[in-house]
């Protein structure tokens, strides 16, 4: 995603800074990366929901040693980061973020046979469509799936029956200490939408995935497929964060997971709505914003679907969306 939010507005000097970092330290920042930093940059526009407020810094990098001069920024001035991918499956503060956003913009791409290394910014939906042009299957399932690569290894995105953990090789980390390491997949500890790139403060650089030979017309047949039945079931015209509630465990061993859309329809949950914040009409497990939501609108409206399905099924939903407080002291990676 490319917002249309400008990258030239560093504070002038002497600027005095309510939050963030000082102005003439975020005005110097600025200036050595022209287009590439912003103050007191809207998040709205870089989220799939369109909410949050203001973001202290925004800084895009488009290669590593960027990156590491931004971590190193927050660093020295103590500030919280929240790295920043496509902005799927995040709820932002109203508020906004006081401290930095670092969105790596980050898209090489090579290929060894059937094993592809892919930089951390690539849209993940257009990384699907171009491993397939180039010739390699495997990636079809995640059609449609918002957000970037870097976000989707994360938070091991999936869809019908699928994860892209199980293709993952190795992920490049660059660690705050400013060297880049790299783990296995036995290393990142992937399970239902967890790994444990979430807990951990390095940044993805690269992904590297075990792709297929297989047969490209019968991939892209299925590609079209799942897109089809995503423009289906989700919304095309309102801004979302696809399913707001993790599924549930099977109810027996080896079994599929449940799923808390089937839960929410049973308890009416599309009839819901606080302010502009509602929940679409097609599907019982997506909060849409209809217009001017807020952030505090998406978190009643959440709270009072969890309510309904514990009070109906003794049942508690967790949440898949990830929200961001205005001053979370923590590191993160958004799809």
């Amino acid at each position: 995603m490319r917002p249309d939010v400008p990258f030239d507005n560093p504070p002038p000097p002497g600027a005095p800074s309510p939050w963030g970092p000082p102005a003439d330290a975020a005005r110097r920042l600025a200036a050595r990366h022209p287009g590439r930093v912003a103050v007191n940059a809207p998040l709205a526009p870089w989220t799939t929901l369109r909410i949050g407020g203001p973001a202290a810094l925004l800084c895009r990098a488009s290669n590593p040693g960027q990156v590491t001069e931004f971590l190193e920024f927050a660093d020295r001035h103590a500030l919280p980061v929240l790295v920043l991918g496509g902005g799927s499956n995040l709820l932002v503060d109203d508020r906004g973020f006081a401290g930095l956003v670092l969105h790596p913009d980050l898209t090489g791409y090579a290929r060894e046979g059937e094993v592809v290394t892919a930089g951390a910014g690539w849209p993940l939906d257009r990384l699907v469509a171009h491993t397939l042009a180039d010739g390699l299957t495997g990636l079809e399932f995640a059609s449609g799936i918002p957000g970037t690569l870097g976000g989707a290894v994360a938070g091991n995105a999936g869809c019908y029956g699928r994860e892209i953990g199980e293709l993952v090789e190795s992920v490049t980390l660059l660690g705050r200490d400013g060297r880049t390491r790299q783990w296995g997949r036995d290393d990142l500890g992937f399970g239902y939408r967890r790994s444990r790139l979430q807990r951990d403060d390095g940044v993805i650089l690269a992904v590297r995935l075990r792709l297929a030979r297989g047969d490209t017309a019968a991939a892209a047949a299925e590609r079209a497929a799942h897109l089809a039945d995503r423009r289906r079931k989700h919304p095309v015209r309102l801004p979302c964060a696809g399913s707001y509630f993790r599924n549930l465990p099977p109810a027996a061993p080896g079994g599929r997971r449940r799923a808390a859309g089937a839960l929410l329809e049973a308890v009416g949950a599309k009839r819901l709505r606080c302010g502009d914040a509602g929940v679409y009409h097609k599907h019982a497990n997506i909060i849409v914003n209809r217009g001017r939501a807020r952030a505090r609108d998406v978190l009643r409206l959440a709270a009072a679907m969890r309510e309904k399905v514990r009070e109906r099924f003794g049942v508690e939903l967790c949440e898949e969306v990830r929200f961001v407080p205005w001053h979370g002291g923590f590191r993160t990676i958004s799809g």
